[in-house]
C-alpha cells in the first residue's frame, strides 16, 4: 500500500519507519510512506501557506492553493481514498481501518494546521476523519494513528490473522482477558479455567469476558452487538 501524507510538519512521521512490526512493514516493502509539504508548494518568496480569515477572527488559515498543489503533485493509484483530518470528520472505528487496508492500494492523509483550513481543501477528501471529540494543533497525530491501524492490518505485518480476528473491536466486543505465567504472582491467580487444557470451556469462558467487559466499559457497543445478534437470529 502507498500512504502519502500532505503535511507542514512532515518529521513528525519519521518515528514510524523504525516502530516495531510497522517499521518493519515499511522496511519489507509492504507499505510505503511518502511526505508531501504544502509549504514546498508555495508560490510566494516568503513560502506563505496561512492567511487571516476573511470575516475577522483569531487565528491563522491554511491557504488552498498550497494544499491543492501538493495534493495534485502526488502519483494517483487506480485504488485511491483521500482522507481530510478533521475534528469535525467522522469518528474513527476499527471497521474504518479493515475498509481501507483490505480496499485501497493507496491513502492520501491531508493533515490541518493553525486555527483551520479553508474550506475549499475540504473538497480534495473523500472523507473527512476525527480520532476524538478534541482538538490538536494538527492532524499529525491522528494520521500516525491512521496509518499504524492500517499497516498493522495489511497482509504480512503481524504473523498470524488470528491475532487480528480476535482482537478488541473487531466484532463490537472488546478482547478478552489474556493471562501467562506464573499461574500465581502477588497472590493473583491465572483462571483455573485457562489452565484447565479443556479448549471448549476455554472459548466460552473468553466469550463471557467479552460481553461482560464490553457491557461494563462501553455499553455503547454492546448496545450495537446485541442488535447485531438479534438481526442474525
Amino acid at each position: 500500500m502507498r500512504l502519502d501524507v500532505v503535511s507542514l510538519a512532515p518529521e513528525a512521521f519519521a518515528p514510524l519507519l523504525g516502530l516495531g512490526v510497522i517499521g518493519r512493514a515499511f522496511a519489507a516493502g509492504i507499505a510505503g510512506l511518502h511526505t508531501h509539504n504544502p509549504r514546498d508548494f508555495a508560490t510566494d518568496k516568503y513560502r506563505k501557506v496561512d492567511d487571516e480569515p476573511y470575516g475577522g477572527g483569531a487565528g491563522m488559515v491554511l491557504k488552498p492553493e498550497p494544499v491543492f498543489a501538493a495534493v495534485e503533485a502526488i502519483p494517483v493509484l487506480l485504488r485511491r481514498r483521500v482522507l481530510l483530518m478533521s475534528p469535525q470528520g467522522k469518528p474513527l472505528q476499527q471497521s474504518n481501518l479493515r475498509r481501507w487496508a483490505s480496499g485501497y492500494d493507496q491513502l492520501v492523509l491531508i493533515c490541518g494546521h493553525y486555527e483551520g483550513f479553508d474550506e475549499r481543501i475540504r473538497s480534495l477528501a473523500d472523507e473527512e476523519v476525527s480520532i476524538g471529540d478534541f482538538v490538536l494543533t494538527g492532524g499529525e497525530l491522528p494520521a500516525a494513528v491512521i496509518i499504524n491501524g492500517v499497516v498493522r492490518l495489511l497482509p504480512g505485518t503481524v504473523g498470524t490473522q488470528a491475532c487480528l480476528e480476535e482482537e478488541s473491536h473487531s466484532a463490537l466486543l472488546l478482547e478478552h482477558p489474556h493471562y501467562t505465567r506464573p499461574a500465581n504472582f502477588r497472590e493473583l491467580e491465572v483462571p483455573a479455567v485457562l489452565r484447565s487444557g479443556d479448549h471448549g470451556a476455554i472459548a466460552r469462558w473468553r466469550f463471557e469476558q467479552q460481553q461482560q467487559r464490553t457491557a461494563e466499559r462501553r455499553p455503547d457497543l454492546f448496545g450495537r452487538w446485541q442488535a447485531q445478534q438479534q438481526l442474525q437470529q
